[in-house]
């Protein structure tokens, strides 16, 4: 895990997408292998172990971590598969997790009944009388529970049919949506974005199985990249593997072109590539072998060389049958020497959309105050249309006074419409010395880095680096994203750059150019002059220079040398340094006679460091360390030498030692020691640290003990150690009055070797926890706490605001009233849990999926805060007290699988709940559709309506759903499907929303209805739009008979919707029969009629 103390403690880093399990003498040749390869070739991450285990043999460990680490499991249930106790152990494995871990199952029978699975009969039956002759009657007991819960959950049952029309249909009912890629981020005020973008995506659309490749063109700034960005966004679903490929023009400079052909195998496979490339034809053969069978989407942007274009999409050939090329350059002559088929530009910003954009920038709203109406006129005018320069003119505006707007308009005025960067650097010329300079070294050195690593950088430079920061950020010269790094547009950068590339060579400041950055040092040609270099390769790269070449840098101050190798003495380094940037850093310990003595930040991350240093100066300066993945490295560094280190991060899995000496130091404040999966223990020195605030041991799976001591660590705010080998957490941690966050998940696998009365005597959890008054988040998830080892006082924590204990064996839980901060609950999968206890007013969203047991739920008619409600699985809940009084606030209700629900509940939730929520509420019968259901479903369950020209787009909330199905299962944990394609926009929206929920001893001949919700912030539904919704089954057991929906206008969505879970909204590709299917003509709400035509779309 990453060390964000803002990340859910019980999130899961999944390592594979799928996990596939097999009897490898039935399928792995065959059916299995093409599987395999169709996953593969879509970009998933497979596991698929290679080798079977001999009769007596156990799974080996590294088998059953897959199975944790995997989103997905797939199982392919063949004949002999239960033939197998190997293959049922990891099935037992597979349904485990699926429990504890939200695990997604989905199995196929290849050639096999499910329901002799089901009730293992058949060629089964003589399977397991053998097994009940060779093991214990428990371990079968499992294995036979295992195969009837795995036959409930069919997603798949192949007998005759051609096995690769099964393979690609299963791949995109039950891959596709599930894993759907993350959306690349457009633009904060995307003005204009939809009407440029529209006509290319059409141009795409067509039924064309030719490559097809267009070019967007035009000069910097205009949006190119934004245009492809929302393309991409748009249609990448719709084909089997897409790749963009982003600044193309500084990679290529930074890293050459085999690196290139590289990322876009990465990119295209969606993990980091395989294959060795030696040369850049290698590289091309291997892009066509990877590529040339695939409909692929491939995005390349900021060509600036034909020599790009060559080494990465050289011939149409390389790519399979209708795959996409989009290329983006400043410069047409690329787009015709690969003779593309349609060359587009992004046309400049009309005066509308100019003044719209400026003003978003300018006073955080989409028009301007009416005193400064003109003045913002004058300044659209000036800008020539440009989007960048809108947002930099309009951010350096911001809340400045009528006078300072004149004055910067006289400016404009004095320079040529055409020439942006001047226009773009009047933003620059207004900085101050200081301003300028830090921008400079963020252009060339600091895009992507941690901004407060990088202002204690620059304050140890001599710079007020936090004010100065601020003033860029505010200027929109710099942007900082969501992981706190520095970002800048590449026409800021590049003006950056070639301000620094100004003037004779031998008086530049900054040197970053690869080429320029080797000719020097090759040539020993660096001056007093040079204050920064960087020269970034990569692994495989080998590069050699001489340390003599530093020599006359007496003056450097910041160095990036990741990958290079250097032979000599590092006494010619300068003794200025700040800022030591050396991946891979070739010595098994530092030089001593490398002065590092004004060094501030030292990353070394993936060095081949086995010894720190053996001895060296005190570096009185040195703030930040970072030995990240040196995995030769066993012990810590001597502290005593860095007296003044502030944050340490060490995720080195050998090391086993932490010097004393570390708590010691006076100013250190992260300690970050993640996956030392040798480390035990800490020195007990470390827990007398007045000044550490962020102690993190996630993943360190050896750690066992955390001494008595850790109470005086008075200045500690968050403690992490998730997935460590802890059985007891000290008593004085009471003391932590300052303690803000406790992570303690994933003990479950080591506590669950040890018999509860061991637990309960040592008490896992001290019994009060009446000090922790700060603390604002707990969690405990899957630690298989009981009702003894909670703490009494739990709801005593005033401060709390998350808490987390799902996945554990407790029954019931301790008062929570007194919570009166909190504002979210998770509970998932406490499968013993029977009631929920008073809650306070104010929580946000209650997580409780899987409480099987639940029964009792408190009264939530004071509520009026709570927006997400997530009971799925409560089978023996009957109601929630006072519900239905606080729907206005409520966003999302998933209570699939309450199948208990008393009549009278259920009506008054389908009376009070719109379509200000998601998830499904699950009727037994028929009754409850309202009458204002006024679209009505054809014999496919098909509603087409075209949505009201004259309406505000902010005043459809969404979409109110609701259908009638059967169920042949009595137990299903699949069923019901949704798709929603926007045949005016080209966009297909699939969820997966509901199980098909029934009660216990259904019939097919029962009917059960579900109502839910879909909101127009994922549909972007827009005036005029013709839209074809469809309620489908997707499982063969589950029949839907009939579908209505209704469009919601009256209610405005909350403000505070959280983001939807990505299981419930996907964008991806349409099955093609989608488009071939028959639609009656339906009214829609404006009385007009049409029918849907999809020719020439997806």
């Amino acid at each position: 895990m990453g060390s964000g103390a803002a990340r859910e403690a019980s999130s899961l880093q999944w390592k594979y997408h799928i996990f596939l399990s097999f009897r490898g003498e039935d399928t792995r040749n065959g059916f299995t292998s093409h599987l395999h390869k169709a996953l593969e070739s879509r970009g998933y991450n497979v596991f698929m172990d290679e080798d079977d285990l001999q009769v007596g043999q156990v799974i080996k460990p590294e088998l059953l971590q897959a199975i944790e680490k995997s989103k997905i499991s797939v199982i392919v249930l063949s004949t002999r598969y239960a033939d197998s106790s190997w293959c049922l152990d990891e099935l037992v494995k597979i349904m485990e997790c699926r429990r504890t871990l939200n695990q997604i199952v989905l199995p196929i029978f290849y050639k096999v009944d499910p329901s002799d699975v089901r009730k293992q009969t058949g060629t089964l039956e003589s399977d397991f009388q053998k097994h009940t002759i060779r093991h214990k009657d428990g371990v079968v007991k499992e294995w036979r529970k295992a195969l009837t819960e795995a036959a409930n959950l069919c997603a798949g049952v192949l007998e005759d049919r051609n096995e690769a029309k099964f393979i690609e249909a299963f791949i995109e009912n039950n891959i596709v949506g599930r894993l759907s890629t993350t959306p690349l981020p457009v633009a904060a005020y995307p003005v204009g974005v939809h009407s440029r973008v529209h006509d290319m995506i059409s141009y795409l659309g067509g039924r064309s199985q030719d490559v097809v490749m267009i070019g967007i063109w035009g000069m910097g700034g205009l949006g190119k990249t934004t245009a492809a960005k929302a393309i991409y966004n748009r249609i990448k679903d719709k084909f089997e593997a897409h790749g963009f490929l982003g600044d193309i023009r500084d990679t290529a400079n930074r890293h050459g072109l085999v690196y290139l052909q590289k990322l876009l195998l990465a990119e295209i496979n969606k993990k980091p590539t395989k294959f060795h490339i030696s040369c850049v034809d290698g590289g091309m053969g291997m892009i066509k072998k990877e590529l040339g069978r695939k409909r692929v989407l491939v995005i390349i942007d900021d060509v600036d060389d034909k020599e790009q274009l060559e080494a990465i999409v050289g011939n149409r050939d390389w790519f399979g049958s209708g795959s996409r090329i989009i290329i983006t350059t400043r410069d047409k002559r690329f787009l015709d020497i690969l003779h593309v088929n349609k060359t587009f530009t992004v046309p400049e910003m009309n005066p509308d959309e100019g003044l719209e954009l400026f003003c978003w920038h300018a006073f955080q709203k989409g028009y301007p105050d009416e005193q400064f109406l003109e003045l913002s006129e004058k300044v659209v005018s000036y800008s020539g249309g440009l989007p960048l320069a809108l947002k930099v003119l309009g951010s350096s505006l911001i809340e400045g006074s009528i006078a300072e707007w004149e004055s910067q308009l006289q400016e404009l005025e004095g320079i040529p419409h055409e020439d942006i960067l001047k226009k773009l650097k009047i933003s620059y010329n207004g900085l101050d010395r200081d301003g300028k300079c830090i921008f400079l070294d963020i252009s060339c050195f600091f895009i992507g880095m941690n901004k407060d690593h990088v202002r204690k950088i620059l304050d140890g430079c001599g710079f007020r680096a936090e004010i100065k920061i601020s003033v860029l950020i505010k200027r929109c010269l710099v942007t900082v994203n969501e992981h706190n790094q520095l970002m800048m547009h590449n026409l800021l950068r590049d003006m950056g750059r070639a301000i620094c590339q100004e003037g004779d060579k031998q008086d530049r400041r900054r040197l970053w150019l690869r080429e320029d950055v080797t000719d020097v040092l090759k040539d020993k040609s660096g001056t007093e002059k040079v204050e920064g270099l960087a020269l970034n390769l990569q692994s495989s790269e080998k590069a050699s220079f001489g340390t003599e070449a530093f020599n006359k840098m007496r003056k450097l101050k910041l160095l990036q040398l990741n990958y290079v190798q250097l032979t000599g003495e590092y006494k010619f380094l300068s003794k200025n340094l700040r800022w030591l940037c050396w991946h891979g850093f070739p010595p098994d310990s530092i030089p001593g006679d490398f002065d590092l003595t004004s060094l501030i930040a030292m990353d070394l991350r993936f060095s081949k460091l086995k010894i720190v240093w053996k001895d060296c100066k005190v570096l009185e300066k040195l703030t930040i360390i970072n030995l990240s993945h040196s995995h030769d490295l066993t012990k810590s560094p001597d502290f005593s030498k860095v007296p003044n280190l502030e944050e340490l991060i060490l995720e080195c899995t050998s090391l086993s030692d932490v010097h004393e000496s570390i708590g010691d130091l006076k100013r250190l404040a992260l300690v970050n020691l993640e996956h030392c999966k040798m480390l035990k223990d800490l020195p007990l020195n470390l827990y007398r640290s007045k000044s550490i605030e962020t102690l993190l041991l996630n993943g360190c799976s050896s750690f066992e003990n955390l001494a008595e001591g850790l109470g005086d660590m008075v200045s500690l705010r968050t403690l992490e150690a998730d997935d460590t080998a802890l059985t007891k957490i000290p008593s004085s941690i009471v003391k932590l009055k300052n303690l803000r966050s406790l992570t303690l998940c994933g003990l479950e696998r080591l506590t669950g070797f040890l018999p509860h009365s061991y637990l309960r005597s040592t008490g896992f959890l001290p019994p009060l926890l009446d000090g922790l008054n700060a603390l604002r988040k707990l969690a405990l998830a899957n630690c298989s706490l009981t009702d003894d080892e909670l703490p009494k006082d739990l709801g005593s924590l005033s401060s709390l605001e998350h808490l987390d204990c799902g996945q554990n064996s407790f029954c019931r839980l301790p008062s929570l009233s007194g919570l009166s901060k909190l504002e979210y609950l998770c509970l998932n999968d406490c499968r013993k849990l029977r009631a929920i206890p008073e809650l306070p007013t104010n929580p946000k969203v209650l997580r409780g999926f899987g409480c099987t047991a639940l029964e009792t739920m408190p009264d939530f008619s004071e509520m009026s805060s709570i927006r997400e409600l997530y009971l799925s699985d409560s089978y023996k809940l009957t109601e929630i007290p006072g519900l239905d009084k606080s729907l206005n606030s409520v966003t999302r209700i998933h209570m699939e699988g309450c199948t208990n629900l008393t009549t009278n509940f259920r009506k008054k939730i389908l009376q009070g709940w719109t379509s200000c929520g998601f998830g499904g509420i699950y009727l037994e019968g028929i009754y409850g559709i309202p009458t204002r259901f006024s679209l009505v479903g054809n014999k496919y369950n098909e509603v087409a309506f075209e949505v009201p020209q004259n309406f505000s787009c902010c005043d459809l909330t969404g979409l109110t759903l609701c259908c009638v199905y059967s169920s042949d299962n009595p137990k299903p944990k699949d069923g019901l499907g949704i798709m929603v394609r926007n045949v005016t926009q080209g966009t297909t929206l699939h969820t997966w929303p509901a199980i098909a929920s029934v009660k216990t001893g259904s019939k097919p001949e029962d009917y059960y209805l579900w109502r839910g919700q879909l909101s127009n912030d994922r549909l972007s539904l827009q005036g005029g739009d013709k839209v074809l919704l469809s309620i489908f089954a997707t499982v063969d057991f589950v029949t839907v008979k009939k579908a209505w929906v209704i469009l919601e206008w009256d209610k405005v969505m909350k403000e505070n919707m959280h983001d939807s879970d990505p299981h419930l909204y996907n964008w991806s590709r349409a099955p093609d029969e989608a488009g071939q299917s028959e639609v009656e003509p339906l009214r829609d709400l404006s009385g007009q009629l049409f029918n849907c035509d999809f020719n020439g779309l997806f």
